[in-house]
């Protein structure tokens, strides 16, 4: 079949290359021309490395770094993207794009992010509830802003007392531009657009800065991105394997060997079995302001505000085989228009070592139909004042203050279902990576469906976060420098739902209603395997006279955590037997007070706790020669629990027959993860861009949460009041209780392999070549929660990336390769994906720049599985290529 978006994506590519090799022709015609020059200036791409490259020499901890060559030009179109090019890092993405950050191995709720000094939490979530939908948790979402906004990114891999505490896998630091980095009066523009394979639309991309700097004295600069783009992602979706039985099915077309296969209830099928698409319309709104003077020589003073606001107008749509009666392919029956269906009938069946199903053909099964509707909204705002002043030569103070605030609203979340029935052939690849449903219905039939049930949900949250932070160093001489401060952090996330589910249900079901679809269906065509019926919102509500409304507020939670904490630091340099050894060595102290509310489904309830630490941490560096250094760190870190794992909104119940007390809720009195982390590393500069670096670390982590059950427990053993339901309390028995606690340990190891270097020993032309490559090795063990053992969940065991890259000062061209190995999730797992993107630009005049970027060039498949061994097909989606040209413009 011709797929006319494959087709654009394909021409796109040979664009990319047919730039590259246009621009090496040209080149070498510029170069029978040009002379010898008696300086070279490193700018553009390579530049960017080059910067990177001091900043992760001069650093005393280990770290790498990302520099923007100019401004409004951050090497990658997402922050996210950019980072996943450095050894250790690894990405997860939502429509095609950089979202979250896994660091050496631990997932984002292990990575501290900062923005301008200051922590941040900016969380959006997936439309993909396996991916985790209206989530509440530590990682930042780096989707929420664009990359044009920032300057430099920096990822701090060792601790060191001066750092905040947490971010037990690491920390990444973003900088927005500041206007004393600029001489003068200075601005940039940057118009980009573009489209993507699966969505074919117009997408915008348009960024601005403008900086005014009075001889360093008083400077102000504005920037502003703005961003507009549909996505898509489709596939084949399933829900969560189950084992299925005979019931009330017609087994006669079967073998009598595989009737009994059927009977026995050993066969496992994936439930859903549908065909989905993921759709959303993104707009993308920052803006920047700082403010620097300088009164003094020696006093800076800064005030930094960004605001940002991403919303995400989100559709999704499903084919599936799952109703109301009947969760698997062989179904129940369902009542149609006063017409009850027949018996499902199972025609064929085959099944792997694993006894899963690969292979079904059976007629009369029931379908359903999901079209959903979503709205989300992320805003965010952050205001930062610091001060720098050097008091005397020796005695320095910096400090800041700042607030920041973060609203994640999804106001509709809405499910409108459909059903019918039919035959149905699925037939599943046996590598589990994909399967194929042959229909043997009309699916855009809209008197082959009728109407099931309506669901209405809305979500908010809220998070807040102030900082006050005061740092003095003392510098008794050039080889030592005492540091020593203190900060405060006041941070509170809240939130609740709202829902009103199974409107008209039961109506439809016994036939009260009118309950065909034809006065308000649409034909959904744009799966690129079946189109079939979905809803038409404004017409189906108003057919019904249903008006759009919620529920009371529920699952109402809030964490504050108020936390303090001092440090202080030696800074050394010293000389052993002719090597310079340079380094830190401090202490870390901190206390969290930390309170819970939530109403869980009986009432409001408080919890409080109380935790405190010492952190010791130590980093040195020994300058073997001016080219070759040796880095070892050792410190111990801590990293809170998810906010979830905190939340007071479970449920105390009892059955009203057998009288079973059920007790479910989250765990206030949890402590922080504790680790003990080791840092060891080899790095080789040379050249103008070169940098070989060798690396291994180690991490012992103790008190990782899990979900515990303990059966017949006094109530008061569980910390709630009582009272909460009538007669329960004190000395009740609860037979049930589930909460998160404290108890896995875990430990990774890993080597870490970077290189980069230009082509300087290449004859001609070839010499303007370079890589930037790396690969990282990781070994994790810990124990699940069903007492078995395996690599920590979020955790691939290899990633590697490989930028090549040719440049001069007229043009340059890169293309670039991501490669993460498949990693285990609870239920599940991921496959392997590698992501190929590509970058090229013209300098068109002194001023002027003309770009090419393309994005995802081999549309990489997501796929996710299920079960530990027989890894069972659970969703497999792509996104599309997407190509944006455009220019840069310097004034």
């Amino acid at each position: 079949m011709h797929h006319p978006r494959k087709t654009l994506a394909a021409g796109a590519a040979s664009g990319v290359i047919a730039f590259v090799l246009l621009g090496g022709a040209a080149h070498a015609q510029d170069g029978t021309q040009e002379g010898a020059v008696d300086e070279v200036v490193v700018t553009g791409f390579r530049g960017s490395l080059v910067a990177a490259r001091e900043l992760k020499r001069d650093a005393e901890i280990a770290s790498d770094v990302i520099v923007a060559e100019d401004m409004a030009k951050f090497p990658d179109l997402n922050l996210a993207e950019s980072l996943q090019r450095l050894p250790g890092v690894a990405i997860n993405r939502e429509g095609g794009e950089g979202r979250r950050v896994s660091l050496r191995g631990l997932g984002p709720d292990f990575t501290r992010v900062q923005l301008n000094g200051m922590e941040v939490l900016g969380n959006v979530d997936s439309p993909m509830d396996s991916r985790g939908q209206t989530s509440r948790d530590r990682a930042f979402d780096f989707n929420v802003f664009a990359s044009e906004l920032f300057t430099k990114v920096e990822v701090r891999k060792s601790f060191s007392a001066e750092q905040d505490e947490g971010g037990m896998a690491g920390t990444v630091g973003l900088y927005t531009a500041k206007p004393f980095a600029y001489d003068g009066t200075r601005a940039a523009l940057s118009v980009q657009g573009g489209t993507n394979s699966a969505t074919e639309d117009f997408q915008h991309r348009l960024a601005g800065m403008l900086s005014r700097n009075r001889d360093d004295r008083f400077g102000i600069l504005v920037s502003a991105a703005w961003s507009k783009r549909e996505t898509e992602e489709q596939g084949y979706n399933t829900y969560t394997a189950s084992p299925i039985g005979p019931g009330a099915t017609d087994l006669s077309p079967l073998s009598a060997a595989d009737r009994a296969k059927v009977q026995s209830g050993t066969l496992v099928f994936q439930r859903g079995n549908r065909l989905s698409v993921w759709g959303a319309d993104q707009e993308r709104l920052g803006l920047t302001a700082a403010v620097q003077w300088r009164p003094l020589d020696t006093l800076t003073l800064t005030l930094d505000g960004l605001y940002g606001e991403f919303t995400n107008d989100r559709s999704e749509l499903h084919l599936a085989t799952r109703a109301s009666q009947g969760s698997t392919i062989l179904g129940g029956t369902v009542r149609h228009s006063g017409i009850t269906s027949p018996p499902p009938r199972l025609n064929a069946v085959r099944w792997d070592e694993y006894n899963s199903v690969l292979y079904a053909d059976v007629d009369n099964t029931v379908f359903a139909t999901e079209t959903r509707r979503q709205e989300t909204k992320n805003t965010f705002q952050q205001v930062v004042f610091t001060g720098e002043w050097e008091l005397t030569d020796r005695l320095k103070v910096d400090g800041h203050l700042g607030h920041e605030q973060s609203d994640y609203d999804i106001p509709i979340s809405d499910k409108f279902y459909t059903e019918a029935f039919g035959g149905l052939i699925t037939d599943y690849s046996a590598d589990g990576r994909d399967a194929r449903n042959t229909y043997k219905w009309d699916t855009t039939d809209p008197n082959n469906f009728r109407a099931h049930e309506i669901d209405f949900s809305a979500t908010y949250q809220k998070t807040r976060l102030d900082n006050a932070e005061l740092n003095l160093a003392y510098e008794f001489s050039d080889a030592a420098t005492l540091k020593v401060g203190g900060s405060f952090r006041s941070f509170r996330n809240s939130g609740y739902s709202q829902s009103t589910d199974d409107l008209l249900k039961t109506p439809w079901e016994t036939g009260a209603l009118d309950d065909r679809v034809n006065d308000y269906y649409k034909i959904f065509d744009k799966h690129d395997d079946q189109s079939w019926v979905i809803v038409d919102w404004d017409k189906a509500l108003a057919k019904y006279g249903v008006t759009r409304t919620l529920g009371a507020p529920r699952s109402i939670y809030s964490v504050d955590e108020d936390t303090t904490a001092g440090y202080a630091q030696l800074d050394w340099r010293t000389e052993v037997g002719g090597m310079t050894l340079r380094g830190n060595v401090g202490a870390r102290v901190y206390e969290t007070e930390l309170t819970s509310s939530g109403v869980a489904n009986v009432g409001p309830v408080t919890v409080s706790n109380t935790y405190s630490g010492v952190l010791p941490a130590l980093n040195a560096v020994l300058e073997v020669t001016p080219q070759l250094q040796i880095r070892a760190s050792a410190a111990q870190n801590i990293n809170r629990p998810s906010l979830g794992s905190y939340a007071m909104n479970g449920s105390v119940s009892r059955d009203a027959n057998s009288g079973f007390v059920t007790v479910s809720m989250g765990n206030p009195e949890l402590d922080p993860y504790t680790s003990d982390e080791y840092d060891a590393a080899a790095e080789w500069y040379f050249g103008e861009v070169g940098m070989v670096a060798a690396g291994v670390f180690h991490k012992k982590i103790d008190g990782l949460v899990v979900s515990q059950r303990v059966t017949n427990v006094p109530y008061s053993s569980t910390g709630l009041p009582d009272n909460l339901l009538p007669g329960v309390g004190g000395s009740t028995n609860v037979d049930e209780f589930n909460r998160p606690i404290n108890l896995n340990d875990a430990e990774i190891t890993g080597l870490e392999f970077s290189l980069q270097t230009d082509f300087f020993f290449l004859p001609g032309v070839l010499k303007d070549l370079g890589v930037v490559a790396n690969i990282t090795f990781i070994d994790s063990k810990t124990t699940y929660p069903n007492g078995q053992t395996g690599p920590i969940w979020g955790m691939s065991d290899l990633t590697h990336n490989v930028t090549l890259y040719y440049e001069t000062a007229r043009w340059g061209a890169r293309v670039s390769s991501n490669y993460r190995s498949d990693y285990p999730i609870d239920q599940g797992g991921f496959r392997a994906t590698t992501y190929v993107d590509a970058a090229a630009f013209y300098q068109l005049t002194d001023r002027v720049r003309l770009t090419l970027d393309a994005i995802n060039l081999t549309d990489e498949r997501e796929i996710q599985y299920n079960g530990a061994q027989a890894k069972r097909l659970w969703n497999e989606t792509s996104s599309g290529r997407t190509v944006f040209v455009g220019a840069n413009i310097q004034f």
